[in-house]
């Protein structure tokens, strides 16, 4: 059995072993005793720290992948000089997806009206809003002053800097940087193994993972928000299936189904992690060995998107405040919408690496338009389960970009793309599939 329905199984089994043990353990059914023993030892015990351990193995991959990654294509893209072109396009796809999303979201749900009728629940709620940094700063702060206090504490937009300049120096450096580039091309093959050896353990990190996860949240706030969090669902199927497929085939004309059909794997590591950055080194090897996206763009375009790539956030920003505004009977009106498309657009960008950037946005946005902040406590009671459908369309996204960018570019091997025996991609070194 190949590693991707190794995966979907363990995904699966996860979520159904997770609602069975809510359910047990709301319902006392098996006696106190028993129902101890599920939360100590295996929800709180075993999957929690099996998920957590796979959780730390893949983010401990995610510095060290980008950086040399990200080197080794800045080296081939500066013989070119390619890097500001290629961030044009990049930057401007990314921003035209997310204004795509909100505009899909806000159309939805001004549709069908999730919060009419829920008038009760604005009642209690009470949200402290984070102050988003000002934009300056934002700038500013993209460009390190320590490079290694920015690989130690993960800050991707500093990291993605850096690879780039020193990518760029090193291929402007003649002899002495071309031994510095075959030193990283090496470092890049060795790490790409270890991400190879951390795939044989994903099934059990992901079933540990949704297994403690939904245990832990079950589906207890889904009927009283069902309106909101089905609106916001379909938004996040209609933009991935339907506007990504649109894309891709318009912008480049390869088959949107095989992409899809490739990139089931990531998706279902991004889905069971919740994570865009944690997924960096899935959704990375997938992009360049599945999708056959060169690396001097799969390493630039994927960390970027993982880092301001928010369309399924933005998605829910756009439902949130249409529902905000039902709920509370305030009526922003066409200029209201525009300002929320404009805002969170501008804001997916703005506020990029920034912690908790989700609820910073959609406060941002809310302030915007005059609508109450206190409104995201009654939504964030659902946030979590669709922050994993979220992160499973971001990396979708972030995959489209980055095939587009590559085609446009001729630097996408549009035979490994169109590929159908992709089941079969194996590490060309010991024979062993890494990703199928």
């Amino acid at each position: 059995m190949g590693l991707t329905k190794k995966i979907v199984l363990a995904m699966i089994a996860g979520i159904g072993l997770g609602l069975l043990f809510n359910v047990l353990n709301s319902s006392q059914v098996l006696g106190e005793a028993v129902t101890s023993f599920i939360n100590n030892y295996l929800t709180n015990g075993l999957f929690d720290i099996v998920g957590r351990i796979f959780i730390a193995s893949l983010k401990l991959m995610v510095v060290p992948l980008v950086l040399v990654s990200l080197i080794c294509g800045a080296c081939a893209l500066s013989e070119g000089s390619r890097v500001g072109v290629l961030a044009g396009k990049t930057l401007a796809l990314y921003m035209v997806t997310t204004a795509v999303a909100i505009s899909l979201a806000l159309m939805l749900a001004l549709v069908i009206q999730p919060g009419a009728g829920m008038e009760h629940l604005a009642g209690n709620a009470q949200f402290e809003a984070k102050q988003s940094p000002p934009l300056s700063d934002v700038l500013v702060n993209i460009f390190p002053t320590n490079p290694v206090q920015a690989m130690a504490e993960g800050n991707m937009l500093q990291i993605i800097v850096f690879a780039l300049l020193l990518g760029y120096a090193i291929s402007r450096s003649g002899k002495p940087g071309q031994r510095v580039a075959a030193f990283f091309n090496d470092l890049n093959d060795v790490i790409l193994r270890m991400v190879g050896v951390l795939m044989a353990f994903a099934p059990y990190g992901v079933f540990a993972l949704l297994a403690n996860k939904i245990a832990l949240l079950g589906l207890d706030a889904i009927p009283t928000l069902a309106k909101y969090f089905s609106v916001v669902l379909l938004a996040l199927m209609v933009h991935a299936l339907g506007v990504y497929p649109l894309l891709l085939k318009l912008l480049s004309g390869l088959n949107p189904v095989q992409l899809l059909k490739k990139m089931r794997p990531a998706m279902a590591f991004a889905f069971s992690t919740a994570s865009s950055a944690a997924t960096i080194p899935v959704t990375l090897q997938t992009v360049e060995k599945r999708l056959g996206v060169d690396n001097k763009v799969a390493s630039f375009t994927v960390p970027l998107g993982a880092t301001i790539n928010m369309d399924g956030t933005a998605i829910m920003q756009g439902v949130a405040t249409v529902f905000i505004s039902q709920l509370y009977g305030i009526e922003i009106g066409l200029m209201g919408y525009l300002t929320v498309i404009l805002t969170a657009t501008l804001a997916s960008v703005g506020t990029a690496g920034v912690p908790g950037v989700g609820l910073i946005m959609l406060a941002m946005v809310l302030g915007q338009v005059g609508l109450p902040v206190e409104g995201i406590a009654i939504v964030m009671g659902v946030d979590r389960l669709l922050d994993m459908v979220r992160t499973a369309v971001n990396i979708t996204g972030d995959a489209v970009v980055s095939t587009v960018v590559a085609k446009s570019e001729g630097a996408l091997d549009v035979s490994t793309f169109n590929d159908e025996n992709y089941n079969s991609v194996v590490d060309h070194q010991d024979g062993r599939s890494t990703i199928a």
